[in-house]
């Protein structure tokens, strides 16, 4: 194919990656998890906001909303994966989640504590459309890119991401920090602001992409396109696969425990530091990008520690340390302690996340032909995890009225995940402990 390997195709692939990561630092990391927290907190009410006339512990509500997100996307994941695969427009479902994506992100710009409700909605939608963008995106990839150039061209996309959403940070910092530079003195204004930007830079940078792309699938056949029920047959169809795979089986139900508490951290961290810790914006931004560029080393040495010692053998270590973390965690009380766990948790973040794919891809039995389905099966059980994990967090928080003791509930998940990596050891074939 012409497109496969074409430079311009792959750098304009990457500009999509440079163009919504841009929402997950900004939106889900860092500014608005503290500007959320700060304008929900009032002397009248302390930390409870009404919803709809519902009462909720602030913070809680947030992570509904995103367990709510993510749970649409998990619905939808099936179908949109048999789309990405059978119809050939996927380029079409690609704009509609980042025009859903970017729109939500600038309605945010419109979000104070009168206007909960419409804030609350475009945080959830903005997550909708970061993830079910990233569905067409990722499988643009072996149409793009040969066997041999995919592992390269990933990290483009990457590392385009990481440069494009730290930019876009940097500026943001600007009117956050110093809004007196530029004459602002309504101080909502700089993170609505950020918000605003988040939605244009995404919509804009997104273009690139949309224009150099092939519209679809070059196999695209109207007679082979399937019906939307067949997404769910083909997770169907794997589950009953992996129930007769003794250490595939075990290996999912730990990856499912100890997501629950990986993919909470990230996503409350920045809210534990504002209302916990109380620490200013600019910590918690500090803090999220700790955590960024240690996990990138965390990846490379858990890869490498996986050659020596085995796949299992460093999950199981690591999800240890993310046990030690959680305890660590609800006995912190300054900021210095904060940044020092957040080290830790980027080191331990980047190496389950990249150990956890290639361990799941090493387990599919070899000269398996529908490794997408078996792919699309594990994208589905972690976001089922992120579910599980913030409306747990959610509730054990709203139930104790404290953030601390929703940390108890990640460690618990933690340790189950720990006892089934345990139990997978003992039925684990060598050939895991081989190089990645």
């Amino acid at each position: 194919m012409g497109l496969k390997n074409d430079k311009k195709v792959i750098r304009a692939w990457a500009m999509f990656d440079w163009a919504n990561s841009a929402y997950n630092l900004v939106i889900t990391s860092t500014i608005f998890p503290a500007y959320y927290t700060i304008i929900t907190q009032t002397p009248e009410n302390g930390d409870k906001v009404y919803f709809f006339g519902m009462r909720f512990v602030n913070t809680a509500l947030s992570n509904y909303a995103l367990a709510v997100a993510y749970l649409i996307i998990v619905l939808l994941s099936p179908v949109l994966s048999s789309a990405a695969d059978h119809k050939g427009n996927k380029k079409i479902y690609m704009k509609l989640f980042t025009w859903l994506g970017s729109l939500a992100c600038c309605g945010l710009y419109f979000f104070k504590l009168d206007t909960l409700e419409l804030g609350v909605i475009c945080f959830a939608l903005a997550a909708v459309g970061y993830a079910g963008g990233f569905v067409f995106y990722n499988s643009y990839l072996p149409e793009i890119a040969s066997l041999d150039k995919q592992d390269a061209v990933s990290a483009k996309g990457f590392t385009y991401g990481y440069v494009g959403s730290v930019l876009l940070q940097l500026i943001c910092f600007l009117f956050v920090l110093k809004p007196e530079w530029f004459g602002i003195n309504d101080l909502s204004f700089p993170p609505r602001l950020s918000f605003l930007l988040v939605g244009i830079w995404w919509l804009v940078f997104a273009q690139i992409p949309f224009y150099f792309l092939p519209k679809g699938s070059p196999n695209y056949n109207p007679e082979e396109q399937k019906k939307v029920s067949n997404g769910f047959a083909e997770l169907k169809k794997v589950w009953l696969q992996v129930k007769q795979m003794v250490v595939l089986k075990r290996f999912l139900v730990a990856f499912f425990c100890y997501s629950m508490g990986v993919q909470t951290v990230m996503l409350v961290a920045a809210s534990f530091g504002e209302k916990i810790l109380h620490l200013p914006t600019e910590s918690l931004i500090v803090v999220i990008l700790i955590i960024q560029l240690v996990a990138i080393l965390g990846a490379n040495l858990m890869s490498k520690l996986s050659r020596t010692y085995g796949n299992v053998q460093v999950l199981i270590i690591v999800v240890f340390i993310w046990v030690l973390v959680c305890i660590a965690a609800y006995f912190v009380y300054t900021a210095n302690m904060f940044y020092a766990l957040a080290a830790v948790v980027g080191l331990v973040m980047g190496g389950i996340q990249s150990l956890s794919r290639s361990t799941y891809s090493k387990y599919i039995p070899e000269g398996t032909a529908d490794t997408t389905s078996f792919f699309s099966f594990y994208d589905v059980t972690e976001k089922l995890a992120i579910v599980a994990g913030l409306a747990s967090f959610a509730y054990v928080e709203e139930l104790t009225g404290d953030m601390r003791s929703s940390i108890i509930a990640l460690t618990s998940f933690f340790i189950l995940g720990l006892v089934f990596l345990l139990l997978l050891k003992k039925v684990s074939p060598k050939f895991v402990a081989t190089e990645l």
